[in-house]
């Protein structure tokens, strides 16, 4: 069994990556690493600060690690939040406050037009590599669904009916930004 870190301490990440990568590998969160220092995100795209936070934890560690960054990128909004959907209504603020400002942000736009980006950065073996993933689709006018986490509630993808807090774990991971990030990841590690 591989074993890798994971620049996360999101136990939702965790939880959807291993359903991902499956049994052949070990997947160890910051906490496992014994990583308690908070990991910069100074960059202004999804790649620099992937890599940012893969070259941090394989620095201190030299274990093979990957982390991901992800954003939802609004067309009606220019592209936001993007690298900042995490921290979009404030630093202090949860999925939920992200959320109503971005409904509150899309009143009136007939667009709503959206798309969820995933960048893994790998480092393996000293040697770096990133992978990508998208899924495309629109912000809904209100939140539907329990399961998931962030933005699920009000993203639903193209040629769906649901939004991804709708959608079964395993439907979700197959159509996800994430899942098809992660995916090329596997078949890159097997």
């Amino acid at each position: 069994m591989q074993e890798l870190i994971f620049a996360t301490n999101n136990t939702n990440k965790l939880r959807e990556i291993q359903e991902i990568l499956g049994a052949s590998f070990s997947i160890l969160s910051l906490k496992d690493a014994g990583i308690e220092t908070e990991i910069p995100e100074d960059y202004e795209t999804l790649e620099e600060n992937a890599l940012q936070k893969a070259q941090f934890i394989y620095e201190r560690t030299g274990k093979n690690v990957f982390s991901d960054d992800t954003g939802l990128e609004v067309e009606a909004l220019n592209g936001a939040p993007g690298v900042y959907s995490a921290r979009y209504a404030g630093s202090k603020c949860d999925s939920e406050d992200n959320m109503k400002k971005l409904l509150v942000e899309l009143e009136g736009k007939e667009n709503r037009k959206a798309q969820f980006r995933t960048v893994v950065a790998l480092i393996i073996d000293g040697k770096e590599y990133t992978f990508e993933g998208a899924c495309k689709g629109q912000i809904t006018l209100e939140k539907s669904g329990s399961k998931g986490f962030g933005y699920d509630p009000v993203f639903q993808p193209e040629g769906y009916g649901q939004t991804f807090a709708e959608l079964s774990a395993e439907e979700k991971n197959r159509i996800s930004h994430r899942g098809k990030a992660i995916q090329k990841l596997a078949a890159f590690l097997k």
